[in-house]
C-alpha cells in the first residue's frame, strides 16, 4: 500500500473511532464549508504522523495502544472527567456501577509486595471458608501472586460464579502455609453501612452503585424498628463518597423528600436538558437529619447534600466538598469499550451551580489531622484546582474542596461528635454557622 493510500485510511480510522457518527455524517455531506475542511486537514495530519510513528519508531510500536491513546488524549483534553475506557477499563466500570461481581468476597491490601486480608464479608464463600483478617495469600491456583499489583491480583481471585479457586495462606500462628478451597459465588459490594448511636440512626454511604438507594432504604427501616419512635435523627454521612449513577443520587435523595425538585442537567443538547422531581413517601417521616461532608464528597454526594440543604431538610454539616458540578455519559464502542463523556452540568434545586465551588457547609466543622498528616503539610485539592476543569462563569471566585481526612477512632471523630450534640440540642459552643447557611436562597422550583 502507498504511503499516501496509508495515510488516507489511518485518518478515516481515527475519525470512526474518536468522532464517531457525526464526523462519517459530516464528510458524507454534500454541503462541506470551511470547517469541514479544516476537520479533513486535522485529520490528515493524524495519518501522517501516525504513519511516520509506525514506520521509523525505533521499536515496532502497538497499533492498538497508539489510538487508544490518542482517542484518550483527545478525550482528556476536554475536562478532567472524560476519557476514553478501553475493553477491560468499561467491564470494571460496569463492575462498579453494578456494584456485584462473581468472587470470594474478602476486602483485600497490599503490604510489602504480599496480598492481605483486610476482612472477609459476611455471608459470602471466603467468611465460610473460614478466611481471616489478616491472612497473607501468597499462591492462587498454586501459582505464585508476588509481584503482582493489587489490581492484578483482585483479577485473578474474581471469576465466573461456582469456579473453584485454591488460595494458599499463611496465617500468624501457624507454622505452615496451608491451602484453602474457595468456590466463587455473586458478591455484593455493599455501599451502605449502618447503626445505631444511642437513639440516633447512622448511615454512611460510600458509593452509588446500582445497589445503593435498596440498600439505604434497608438499613433506615431496620433503625426505626431497632429505635422506634424515640429516634432523635438521622445521620448520613457523605465523606469521602466520590459519586457514582446521577439516578442512584436522585433515588437517595428522594428517600428524605415530599415534593420538589432534587436536581437540574442542562447540557449543549436539549435532550440532556431535564429535571428530577422528589415523590412522597419520606422514609424518615421528616425526622432530623445531619449530614457529613468533607472534601472528599464529590459528584452524586454533593447532588444528595445540595437537594436536602436547599429544602431545608437537611443541616449539612463539615467542610466544604469536592466541587464536580458535571455528569457523565458513558458511550458503548462494542468490543472496543466505551467513552466517558461529560455531557451535561447539574444545579441544584435552587439553581446554585456547585462547579468547581462545591457545597458549603451550614456549620464548618474541621477535623483535626494527626501530627504525622499535619507535618505532611499536604493543600486539598478539589475541582477547581484541576487542570482543565470546566469554568463555572456564574461566580466570583472558583473555591473547591477541603482536607478529606476521616479517623478511624470514632471517639476522634470531630464532626460526628457534632452531628450526634446538635441532634441532641446540645450547644454547639464557638462553633459559627456557615455564611451560606445564613446568605438569602433563591426560590426552590417545586
Amino acid at each position: 500500500m502507498r504511503k499516501t493510500e496509508f495515510a488516507f485510511w489511518a485518518f478515516m480510522a481515527m475519525a470512526m473511532l474518536a468522532a464517531g457518527t457525526a464526523v462519517l455524517n459530516m464528510m458524507r455531506s454534500h454541503s462541506a464549508t470551511a470547517a469541514n475542511t479544516e476537520i479533513y486537514r486535522q485529520l490528515d495530519l493524524f495519518g501522517q504522523v501516525l504513519e511516520r510513528v509506525r514506520s521509523d519508531y525505533v521499536e515496532k510500536p502497538d497499533d492498538k495502544k497508539l489510538i487508544e491513546t490518542a482517542i484518550n488524549g483527545m478525550l482528556s483534553s476536554l475536562d478532567p472527567h472524560s476519557s476514553f475506557l478501553n475493553a477491560k477499563h468499561s467491564e470494571d466500570m460496569q463492575v462498579q456501577t453494578r456494584g456485584e461481581f462473581g468472587g470470594l468476597g474478602i476486602e483485600v491490601t497490599m503490604e510489602n509486595g504480599i496480598v492481605k486480608v483486610v476482612s472477609p464479608i459476611d455471608d459470602t464463600p471466603a467468611s465460610r471458608a473460614g478466611i481471616l483478617s489478616g491472612d497473607l495469600i501468597t499462591h492462587l491456583d498454586g501459582e505464585g501472586i508476588t509481584g503482582l499489583s493489587l489490581g492484578e491480583a483482585v483479577d485473578k481471585m474474581r471469576g465466573p460464579i461456582n469456579t473453584p479457586l485454591t488460595l494458599t495462606i499463611v496465617r500468624k500462628g501457624k507454622d505452615d502455609a496451608f491451602d484453602v478451597k474457595v468456590v466463587r459465588d455473586k458478591i455484593r459490594i455493599n455501599p451502605v453501612k449502618s447503626r445505631v448511636e444511642g437513639d440516633i440512626g447512622y448511615v454512611r454511604i460510600t458509593t452509588f452503585n446500582e445497589q445503593t438507594t435498596d440498600m439505604l432504604k434497608a438499613a433506615i427501616r431496620k433503625i426505626n424498628k431497632e429505635i422506634g419512635p424515640k429516634v432523635k435523627g438521622y445521620i448520613v454521612d457523605l465523606r469521602n463518597n466520590p459519586g457514582g449513577l446521577l439516578d442512584q443520587a436522585i433515588d437517595v435523595s428522594d428517600v428524605f423528600l415530599e415534593k420538589g425538585a432534587i436536581v437540574l442537567t442542562r447540557g449543549r443538547n436539549i435532550e440532556e436538558t431535564q429535571r428530577a422531581n422528589a415523590h412522597s413517601g419520606d422514609l424518615t417521616h421528616g425526622g432530623k437529619i445531619v449530614v457529613l461532608i468533607n472534601g472528599g464528597s464529590a459528584s452524586a454526594s454533593e447532588i444528595v447534600a445540595g437537594a436536602l440543604q436547599d429544602h431545608k431538610r437537611a443541616t449539612i454539616v463539615g467542610t466544604r466538598s469536592f466541587g464536580k458540578g458535571s455528569v457523565q455519559t458513558i458511550v458503548p464502542l462494542g468490543a472496543n469499550g466505551a467513552i466517558r463523556l461529560t455531557t451535561a452540568r447539574y444545579y441544584t434545586p435552587s439553581n446554585r451551580s456547585i462547579q468547581a465551588k462545591g457545597i458549603k457547609p451550614d456549620y464548618k466543622v474541621v477535623q483535626p489531622l494527626p501530627e504525622e498528616l499535619a507535618k505532611r503539610n499536604i493543600k486539598p485539592r478539589g475541582e477547581a484546582s484541576l487542570r482543565g476543569h470546566l469554568k463555572n462563569s456564574g461566580i466570583d471566585k472558583e473555591e473547591s474542596g477541603s482536607q478529606s481526612y476521616v479517623p478511624k477512632d470514632r471517639a476522634k471523630d470531630t464532626q460526628l461528635k457534632f452531628a450526634l450534640d446538635f441532634l441532641h440540642g446540645v450547644k454547639v459552643g464557638e462553633t459559627k454557622k456557615s455564611d451560606a447557611a445564613s446568605a438569602p436562597k433563591k426560590t426552590i422550583a417545586n
